[in-house]
């Protein structure tokens, strides 16, 4: 069973960097599409930014410039690193992992998901 385990979060400044990271057991990221979400208090789990089989990766756009997902293979680690953080960026931030190689939106398309991580911005 492929277990997903993020770290990385805590609370930081309006304007500073965080650096998320997912690391996966009984299973590789090789090859498979990786997603990273989020869910702020009282909204739905919202698509962030993700990372196909092949290396193209896509983002939601108010953290297009600022966020930025990449993989290490050979630690079958997948990180999200955020500058410029703003408040609203506050959230729980979940890793997730599908079966399949290609880049989907929506969470219901994730097989495998981590226990999430909180990251709080402050103004």
């Amino acid at each position: 069973q492929v277990q997903l385990v993020e770290s990385g979060g805590g609370l930081v400044q309006a304007g500073g960097s965080l650096r998320l990271s997912c690391a996966a057991s009984g299973g590789t990221f090789n090859n498979v599409a990786v997603g990273w979400f989020r869910q702020a208090p009282g909204k739905e789990r919202e698509f962030v930014a993700a990372s196909s089989g092949g290396g193209r990766t896509i983002y939601t756009d108010p953290v297009k410039g600022r966020f930025t997902i990449s993989r290490d293979n050979a630690k079958n680690t997948v990180y999200l690193q955020m500058d410029s953080l703003k408040p609203e960026d506050t959230a729980v931030y979940y890793c997730a992992a599908r079966r399949y190689s290609t880049i989907l939106y929506y969470s219901s398309a994730y097989d495998y998901w981590g226990q999430g991580t909180q990251v709080t911005v402050s103004s």
